[in-house]
């Protein structure tokens, strides 16, 4: 399982700064940082994946190559790609970080299993 590792680190690092409830779990093909422990953000080879509001599917522009996620042949709800290629500037990841965050705030946690 690959993800891009200076990506991560930069991703923990703005996590860290945020939030002191963050947990790292391998799924997804990548990184996922669990925040208060629900799915917030993950880290795969070149894309990131954030957990944002559902109703954003309709405005966030494909000109910033954010893509929702399709697991299993479904879209799923409130999951998003994001290339790395829009995440070269601080400034860049830190407003997908932050969107994340904001929600992160009003999701539900995952059900037990």
């Amino acid at each position: 399982m690959s993800y891009n590792e200076k990506l991560a680190d930069r991703v923990r690092e703005l996590l860290a700064a945020s939030t002191h409830k963050v947990e790292e779990k391998k799924m997804f093909g990548g990184l996922c940082f669990m925040v208060n422990d629900k799915m917030c953000v993950g880290v795969r080879p070149d894309t990131m994946m954030v957990r944002l509001d559902p109703s954003l599917s309709d405005t966030l522009p494909e000109e910033e190559e954010c893509t929702p996620m399709i697991h299993g042949g479904r879209t799923m709800a409130g999951y998003f790609f994001v290339s790395d290629t829009v995440l070269q500037t601080k400034k860049q990841l830190e407003h997908w970080i932050k969107m994340a965050l904001e929600f992160n705030r009003i999701a539900k946690p995952s059900k037990k299993k």
